[in-house]
């Protein structure tokens, strides 16, 4: 509740023998303050219309508040197995708290959407601070016992892993304009249990309860670390298996963040004299950085030479004036962003940011090309504004109160496949201009393994770029990685060419990078089958030639 409601209620309650003042009266004699007083004037009658507003909308947010705790009154009880049940909004879950996450709880409900065949678990982890992430978990259809847990996230900022789990890698598809959705035979989940977690704080289903907020990584690192412990409390079967954290595009900034919280957690417990009651350690195998963003200095510098020199350069000539404008601002934007580096603040990194998008890739969005895929045009009058009809279908999806209900989600709640509110607010704290790949090189020494792999048409996060950064990255395999050259990779399913493999290390490697054909910012996508193949050697640690 802001000061001045505050105010206003201790003026109205302070006297017992003064009744307070309904708020339907205040808000009728306050609008009639405003309608007179013009906020616009200066002086007093300008102040009077500028506090009457303001306290009109203190109102309004108290009645909003009080509506909905009592909309969200919770029962609580035990059933007969002992599992403590809430009911809330009409919906029943099952409530697991945790003595070492005073401030976590989590609320579980088991839907049979998407693909009924497979065991699966929704809900939320809920937060004191009026955080409440949605999760959605599919265990896997080969052996789930033996099989890898993975951690799945889309990036934006602001896009829910929705879009990972109906658009490209979960066990079933969305078809028919959102209307319905089809079995994914490459799904991730054919050997893997796989876990979809909308993050941070209003992306998804996911949401506030009093306005809170999240606009940086690592915060929103600490969050998804509490979610697994939890996860892993209610759901031991899953605790002693291989974990592998997998994120695309922006999840390239979240992913390494989340890794480094969860690597010094286990550390943690390992050094401990006495070990913390229920608190597991994490079983960290692998990072999959998906088309990300991750080390900005490098990959905004690759923009101009992608666009110009790339597998599908989108200016005909590599020196015409076009890709010479593009190539005057790099030198600006890696000075920016090296300030960024240098001195982490918003001061220095929200220029770099605006920047660099701003004027690297200001004029290619002109082109009418599809960014993610530049192989393809894109009429956003009818593609939306990311390009791609089907986003617009997993809402349709999503907003359906029939799944929402059995997915634990409160059916007045509104889905949307990106927030573009939680984007703004990361973009102007500049936290995507931080080097995230900097938090790799411990972990990596450690025995964490690093995939990062790009569909050689996307250009916001391309290829060129990301390759460029793994080969600049300091770690015990560098000078191996650095000698290798790229090879081929047949994919066993289709026996045709995938793409192209640099690793260090054995097997898949402990140091790999993928460059994968013909697919966009979304591989899973444009690939199914080769995606699914690049997938399964990593998880199993089988070379791919």
């Amino acid at each position: 509740m802001k000061a001045q409601t505050l105010g206003l209620s201790l003026l109205l309650t302070a006297a017992p023998a003064v009744q307070a003042v309904p708020s339907s009266e205040l808000q009728h004699v306050l609008a009639n303050v405003a309608q007179y007083a013009d906020a616009a004037t200066g002086g007093l009658f300008g102040t009077v219309a500028k506090g009457a507003n303001a306290v009109l909308d203190d109102i309004e947010q108290v009645v909003e508040e009080k509506v909905h705790q009592a909309e969200g009154a919770t029962e609580r009880w035990f059933d007969r197995l002992g599992r403590e049940m809430i009911k809330q909004n009409g919906l029943t879950y099952e409530l697991i708290t945790h003595p070492a996450f005073v401030d976590h709880s989590l609320r579980t409900t088991d839907p049979e959407l998407c693909d009924p065949s497979v065991k699966q678990h929704s809900g939320y982890l809920d937060i004191t601070d009026g955080k409440h992430l949605f999760f959605w978990f599919f265990e896997s259809r080969g052996n789930p016992s033996t099989d890898p847990l993975v951690l799945w996230l889309n990036g934006g900022p602001g896009c829910s892993s929705s879009t990972g789990l109906l658009f490209e890698l979960g066990p079933c598809r969305i078809s028919d304009e959102g209307k319905n959705t089809t079995v994914n035979p490459h799904a991730w989940n054919n050997n893997a249990n796989i876990i979809f977690l909308d993050q941070p704080v209003n992306v998804g289903y996911s949401y506030s309860s009093d306005g809170s907020k999240v606009n940086t990584s690592p915060v929103a690192g600490e969050d998804v670390y509490a979610f697994l412990e939890l996860f892993l409390a209610r759901y031991p079967e899953y605790s002693e298996l291989p974990f592998h954290l997998a994120a695309e595009s922006y999840g390239g900034t979240y992913a390494p963040n989340i890794a480094s919280v969860i690597y010094k957690r286990n550390k943690e417990l390992e050094s401990a004299v006495a070990p913390t009651p229920g608190v597991q350690t994490i079983k960290l195998s692998s990072v999959v950085l998906a088309n990300g963003l991750t080390n900005p200095l490098i990959q905004m510098a690759s923009v101009p030479d992608y666009a110009c020199e790339g597998p599908y350069p989108v200016y005909d000539d590599p020196e015409g004036p076009e890709c010479q404008a593009l190539r005057t601002k790099v030198p600006t934007c890696e000075r920016l962003i090296s300030s960024c580096y240098s001195f982490n603040s918003r001061l220095t990194c929200v220029p770099a940011a605006l920047y660099c998008w701003g004027q690297l890739f200001g004029p290619l969005q002109q082109l009418g090309l599809n960014m993610y895929d530049v192989r393809k045009k894109c009429d956003k009058s009818k593609d939306g504004d990311l390009c791609y009809r089907e986003m617009n279908w997993i809402d349709t999806w999503m907003n359906e109160p029939k799944h929402m209900e059995a997915l634990g989600v409160d059916p007045s709640r509104k889905f949307a496949s990106c927030n573009m509110e939680v984007n703004q607010d990361f973009m102007l704290q500049g936290d995507g201009m931080h080097n995230s790949a900097l938090l790799l090189p411990d972990l990596i020494n450690d025995g964490v393994r690093l995939l990062v792999y790009a569909g050689n048409a996307d250009l916001m996060c391309n290829a060129i770029g990301n390759e460029r950064w793994v080969e600049d990255l300091e770690h015990k395999f560098h000078k191996e990685f650095v000698a290798t050259k790229s090879k081929s990779w047949v994919a066993d399913t289709t026996g045709r060419v995938a793409g192209e493999v640099r690793a260090a290390g054995k097997g898949a490697g402990s140091v790999t990078f993928v460059q994968v054909y013909e697919a966009g910012h979304m591989v899973p996508f444009d690939q199914p089958e080769h995606a699914l193949d690049m997938f399964e050697r990593w998880t199993s640690n089988e070379a791919f030639f």
